[in-house]
């Protein structure tokens, strides 16, 4: 009996305020929007990082026969073969926790597998290149890609070895701005989380303040004090559970329209995130939105309707 009580209640509220509960409906729908884009934000950096950062390697370029800026190529000349293998070796005995596959490439291969597939004529800044004009190089895959600093000790400014490369600075600067990104979609949820949480305390008040006369009578017949609340907590909720969900949708148009079903056929080098990651965002987005909008009715009732 008190529960259809509570629910006729609430119908009612909910059909007086119709242009309230919208206002409270769009600024949650706004608010989590936000909120739904930074979350996919960062689970997109994420899995490009899990994907490219599975792939990078670090690269160690042996000097090269001729001139060279690095100090420890001063002798002109390429290491032979034998002193490539000692740093193999130098490699399997200190870095034998950090480095999981070696991988010799000489000048040849090099020249053939990777240079003249970007420059098919072997042209390079005007001069035809040989594979003598290339230089051999030893590629690390390592068992945890942020050690790369370890590996740099270890290796760079050894005789022979002109350059020690990590392959995640090509990286770096996209995750950088996919980053800064991010914090301006956080920002942007926060303060209109902030909005959102105001607006609901203000229209909840609103509503109990136009149906002062109703709960009066109430509290003289004997109803409790949750008998009164839920009525105006429930409105609240309803509208922001109308908004949360409505932010699943736009955000799911978004990632179907933009991303699976536009760049990802485009730019096929870059993994992105797909309809699964919003499903998974979901429950969280809605379950946040009812959280904030019953704990903002609730403060809003304690204030003002003095029950």
């Amino acid at each position: 009996m008190r529960a259809r009580f509570i629910l006729s209640e609430t119908w009612t509220s909910l059909r007086r305020n119709g242009s309230m509960i919208l206002s409270v409906m769009l600024v949650t729908f706004i608010s989590f929007l936000f909120i739904g884009a930074s979350v996919l934000m960062q689970a997109q950096i994420t899995k490009a990082k899990g994907t490219w950062y599975d792939q990078v390697e670090v690269v160690v370029y042996f000097c090269p026969d001729g001139t060279s800026q690095a100090a420890s190529c001063a002798s002109g000349k390429a290491p032979t073969q034998q002193e490539i293998a000692d740093v193999v070796t130098l490699i399997n005995d200190e870095l034998p926790n950090d480095v999981a596959n070696v991988t010799y490439v000489s000048k040849e291969q090099f020249y053939n597998d990777t240079f003249l597939k970007e420059y098919p004529n072997g042209e390079y800044n005007g001069r035809t290149l040989t594979a003598a004009d290339m230089q051999d190089s030893l590629r690390l895959k390592l068992n945890d890609p942020t050690k790369y600093q370890v590996v740099s000790e270890v290796l760079s400014g050894r005789t022979g070895i002109e350059e020690v490369v990590d392959q995640r600075q090509i990286f770096d600067p996209i995750f950088n701005v996919l980053n800064k990104a991010t914090a301006v979609t956080v920002t942007l949820a926060g303060v209109m989380v902030v909005v959102a949480i105001l607006l609901t305390g203000t229209t909840i008040r609103m509503s109990a303040a136009s149906r002062r006369n109703e709960t009066e009578i109430m509290r003289l017949v004997g109803a409790s004090n949750w008998t009164i609340r839920l009525p105006f907590i429930l409105e609240g909720m309803f509208a922001a559970l109308l908004g949360s969900a409505l932010s699943v949708v736009a955000l799911d148009v978004i990632v179907r329209t933009f991303l699976t079903g536009g760049l990802a056929k485009t730019v096929t080098w870059m993994p992105f995130v797909d309809q699964s990651t919003v499903l998974l965002a979901a429950p969280g987005l809605i379950a946040g939105a009812l959280v904030l909008s019953a704990a903002a009715s609730a403060v809003s009732l304690r204030r003002y309707l003095k029950v």
